[in-house]
């Protein structure tokens, strides 16, 4: 590849690259010199948009970087602790070169004295890998490359800068999407140095947006994980680390074990996905979770056959605790969980004719048929070298749902409390049985309007029987 950065600036929106020119130039007469540093030139180089602008100014004190600054633009100064200015309105970072001092443990341990004399190839060795380590100069566009990053990048390895590397435990996880996002190698002093970083003081909430980058993002998911694997940090994730050596039956699953065919399943999520960071994120952590319930559920019948049956509750508790300790995003997880659960279903009930009042019915529990679709075609795709360019099931099952309206959301219901509330009963307990009866009638398709679910509440309400009189009609 000819990786040359300086001349894909004109990548940047229009409106985006005057701003860069015009702080570049402004600094430049207040006697700094900026330069483009870290993912903003690594993108540029690679011929790929880059939102995000991350800018590095040497030779001007803090304080007149500042003034410099506000002259001309609102400046957002949460970060000026350690550093950094942010323009109001653009996605522009403003930094000086800083020296990091490593004091406790953790990826928080550390003092940071800022330096606007720091030499330039010192400033990039505090970077975290060689390819994020390269600087541009927007008005003259020189490249300074003092750890051969565009090197590495276009040879595809990923290369730590220095031993301070491990200083920092979150760079491990760094290394993992960035692995998985441009398709890199890890050259073994940089698996090494990863192998003794310890995990101690790193938040599981601090892993997460790495995750995040690595499911919504990489192109080869699978990449990132075998980096946890060599590293050896895929033991921090014990309920995937379980997944390696987890047997499958060879005739549905030829690829090999549970691990690798989550892998697989991985990779051809990736190759399929939409483009928005939610839809992407629900499905991608999903399958990635699908398994997770086959080790210790996992049994070798005597006719030699692999099962693995009931592992999907299973699963769906191992998807809480693998995902609950990075995040507590609760509704991440509740529209997770019920994608892990009825994996297998768009198959099973494709095999059997299932009616149309079945595919309600998993509309109901899942939501979304839609995702829940591409989770099994990543899970169907994952089992090379069975083929990948077809999986009927999904397509009949999106047929189904689309005709009946559940194909993104679930039926919604005929009756609600209101109704119930209009016939003159009191709100209580006794409301969630009776709705409950008719949703289900209406999913199995007895009652298809209002009218026809509202004779059916009435029935269900002369039948009932509440003789102390609780929650019945108020007088």
């Amino acid at each position: 590849m000819d990786l040359r950065p300086e001349r894909q600036l004109d990548r940047l929106a229009p409106d985006l690259h005057r701003v860069l020119d015009d702080v570049c130039r402004r600094l430049a007469a207040a006697g700094g010199r900026a330069w483009l540093v870290g993912g903003t030139v690594r993108d540029l180089a690679l011929g790929r948009d880059t939102g995000d602008l991350d800018l590095e100014v040497f030779g001007l004190p803090a304080d007149r970087l500042q003034d410099t600054l506000a002259a001309a633009y609102d400046l957002d100064l949460v970060g000026r602790a350690f550093g950094i200015l942010k323009l109001r309105g653009w996605p522009v970072d403003v930094g000086l070169p800083r020296r990091e001092a490593k004091l406790g443990r953790g990826h928080k341990g550390f003092a940071i004295d800022s330096d606007p004399h720091l030499d330039l190839p010192t400033a990039a060795a505090r970077r975290d890998f060689t390819l994020n380590a390269v600087y541009l100069d927007p008005l003259t566009g020189e490249v300074a490359d003092p750890w051969q990053g565009l090197d590495d990048l276009d040879r595809g390895l990923l290369r730590h800068t220095s031993p301070a590397f491990g200083e920092d435990p979150l760079r491990v996880l760094r290394g993992m999407q960035l692995v998985a996002r441009f398709e890199l190698h890890a050259v073994p002093e940089t698996v090494a140095l990863c192998r003794a970083v310890a995990r101690e003081g790193l938040p599981g909430e601090r892993l997460w947006g790495e995750w995040v980058k690595l499911l919504t993002l990489g192109r080869r998911p699978s990449l990132g994980l075998e980096f946890l694997r060599e590293t050896g940090w895929l033991a921090h994730f014990p309920e995937l680390d379980a997944l390696r050596g987890c047997p499958q039956d060879p005739h549905h699953h030829p690829e090999g074990d549970v691990w690798i065919h989550t892998l697989h399943a991985l990779d051809a999520f990736a190759a399929e996905r939409t483009g928005d960071p939610w839809e992407d994120l629900v499905v991608g952590c999903a399958v990635l979770c699908h398994d997770l319930g086959k080790p210790g559920h996992t049994t070798r019948e005597p006719d030699g056959r692999v099962r693995s049956l009931g592992h999907e509750q299973v699963s769906v508790a191992r998807t809480e605790s693998l995902l609950g300790a990075m995040t507590d995003n609760r509704r991440l997880l509740a529209e997770v969980k019920p994608l892990v659960a009825e994996h297998g279903h768009p198959t099973q009930l494709f095999r059997a004719g299932a009616s149309a009042a079945a595919v309600r019915r998993l509309a109901a529990r899942v939501g979304r048929i839609d995702r829940l679709v591409r989770v099994a075609r990543a899970d169907n795709f994952g089992r090379p070298p069975l083929p990948a360019d077809a999986y009927p099931a999904g397509d009949w099952l999106l047929a189904v749902a689309a005709a009946h309206d559940v194909i993104d959301t679930a039926p919604a219901p005929l009756i609600q409390g209101r109704h119930l509330v209009a016939l003159g009963e009191t709100p209580g307990p006794r409301f969630t049985p009776i709705l409950d009866e008719v949703y289900a009638a209406q999913l199995d398709g007895d009652v298809t309007d209002e009218t026809a679910a509202l004779a059916l509440l009435k029935r269900i309400l002369a039948r009932s029987d509440d003789p102390e009189g609780k929650g019945r009609r108020k007088d």
